[in-house]
């Protein structure tokens, strides 16, 4: 499973490039539109959840971030984003709903050069935006070539071509060397895995149409034990996920108050092999979510492929962060800051867990 650069990548860094030195600055956004600006954009407001944290990462900085998400303001919050940037605590979120739909009139007044909204999720969600005046660029989520696209499109924005061929390249020979070493791995021995969006009171999983977790866990060695669904966000219930019986379960940081003892204590979903062989997993929270695509997708597979393949994968985690941090955010992570985004605590005495705790 070879990955390979997306088409498109190498001319916007290109064209980012001579944007440096020369404006306008010209953009096809992922839904065909040309986004024109006449200068690096210096105020960047950003409806999707996955975009503040990876313009943050972009820029290195939280300068250019003028409002957010509300949910992605909670991962700020809950994440250590808020303790690299705190200033970042301070950015707008009501520019938006949760569900993506503008508030108008605060998006307008954090006078922003460029709004970010959704590519394919209704015209709903962009008209009020651009009927306002507003310089849209609209991004699409679901692929690992998406979420390439779509950071090197905000780089290009922001006038930071010289920070996302790092990023890329990173993410390039992370996907290379964990497929080759996959290649390793007998079909027999690949373990179906579920990821479950939501596990609180309503049990929602991915499918495998265009999805990113799906990709991933393929990617690392896995199975994915909803691959059967043909939509991200399938509300299900508990007897579903017995007949799936998946050996590994992974739980979402989109509900804060989430842990394994959901599943262990649950009188279906505890009879599961990923439950009865304590193979349950809360995903780790970095600078965003480890769940869907951000600039540190890298460490989730090396995470993800350690715990699925801890024979086959032997990538030391805790270094691979820190080195990680040290050039996405000029960070140094203390143990405690790894500990943290790891769930150690919350994920204690889970099956290969031992591994990600700091060497005495």
């Amino acid at each position: 499973m070879k990955t390979v650069m997306p088409l498109g990548i190498a001319s916007l860094i290109l064209a980012g490039a001579s944007a440096v030195h020369a404006d306008p600055i010209e953009i096809t956004d992922q839904a065909g539109r040309e986004v024109v600006l006449e200068k690096p954009a210096e105020r960047v407001a950003s409806i999707p959840m996955p975009m503040a944290s990876t313009l943050i990462a972009i820029d290195g900085g939280v300068e250019k971030q003028v409002g957010m998400n509300p949910v992605a303001k909670q991962a700020v919050l809950d994440g250590i984003l808020g303790k690299i940037y705190p200033e970042a605590k301070d950015i707008p979120s009501d520019i938006t709903a949760p569900n993506f739909i503008p508030n108008v009139e605060e998006l307008a007044a954090t006078n922003p050069d460029l709004v970010i909204q959704w590519a394919d999720r209704g015209n709903d969600l962009v008209d009020p935006i651009t009927n306002a005046g507003l310089t849209t660029m609209l991004i699409s989520y679901g692929t690992e070539e998406k979420a390439r696209e779509y950071m090197t499109m905000s780089a290009v924005a922001m006038g930071r071509d010289d920070r996302i061929g790092p990023l890329i390249e990173w993410r390039e020979e992370v996907a290379s060397d964990i497929a080759d070493k996959a290649t390793a791995i007998d079909e027999a021995d690949k373990p179906k895995v579920l990821y479950l969006l939501r596990a609180q009171e309503t049990l929602k999983a991915s499918g495998a149409k265009n999805n990113y977790n799906t990709w991933y866990i393929e990617l690392t060695g896995g199975k994915s034990a909803s691959a059967d669904l043909e939509a991200n966000g399938v509300t299900i219930n508990p007897e579903q996920i017995a007949a799936w019986n998946p050996d590994v379960i992974l739980l979402n940081n989109f509900e804060s108050d989430i842990s394994p003892e959901r599943i262990y204590e649950d009188p279906i979903l505890s009879l599961t092999n990923a439950a009865q062989n304590h193979k349950v997993y809360r995903m780790p929270l970095g600078g965003y979510r480890w769940d869907p695509p951000n600039t540190e997708s890298p460490l989730t597979w090396m995470w993800l492929a350690e715990l699925l393949h801890p024979d086959v994968f032997d990538y030391d985690l805790r270094a691979e962060m820190k080195d990680a941090y040290a050039k996405i955010y000029d960070y140094d992570l203390t143990e405690e800051d790894i500990d943290g985004i790891l769930w150690t605590d919350l994920n204690e005495g889970a099956a290969n867990y031992d591994q990600f705790k700091a060497k005495s």
